[in-house]
């Protein structure tokens, strides 16, 4: 049994074995992609606290601004959970989830809502808009990371 290594190394990772001269098996070599995050607030510092905290415990972060942004990043880089704040300009989350809900690529990811607001209205609306849950500012980065946890998994290291 031979064995070719070349393009294993070079090109894309794949290991050849050679069977007996006349079979071959294939086997590919995986990398496990970080589960992507969207991160959607017009606070540059909740941004990069998120984007810190996230991508610690293994996360690949992606972010937006505003509403508009989300549903443009979300349906392009189809992120696995979004965490979103309510109270933003241009668009704010509660329409942004309202359409991400209505799109065959996005209505299944699950979206954290975040927001200074901690009014009982603003939660329920929340939730009957589609939210995954709802948390009030501030937050403990470990709380958030707890509750990301129930909705994806940490990445194996």
């Amino acid at each position: 049994m031979g064995i070719e290594t070349g393009t294993f190394r070079e090109e894309c990772e794949n290991l050849v074995l050679k069977v007996a001269g006349c079979c071959s098996i294939m086997i590919m070599r995986t990398r496990t992609m970080p589960v992507k995050i969207l991160v959607v607030d017009d606070e540059p510092l909740v941004h990069r606290l998120l984007q810190y905290h996230l991508e610690r415990a293994g996360y690949q972060t992606i972010q937006a601004n505003n509403g508009q942004e989300a549903l443009e990043l979300a349906t392009r880089e189809v992120p696995q959970l979004i965490v979103m704040d309510i109270m933003m300009s241009d668009m704010d989350g509660l329409s942004a989830l309202r359409q991400l809900k209505k799109m065959e690529d996005t209505k299944s990811i699950p979206v954290i809502v975040i927001t200074a607001n901690p009014h009982h209205a603003s939660q329920e609306e929340s939730e009957s808009c589609g939210a995954a849950l709802f948390m009030t500012k501030p937050f403990s980065p470990a709380q958030l990371l707890a509750e990301i946890r129930r909705f994806v998994p940490t990445n194996p290291s």
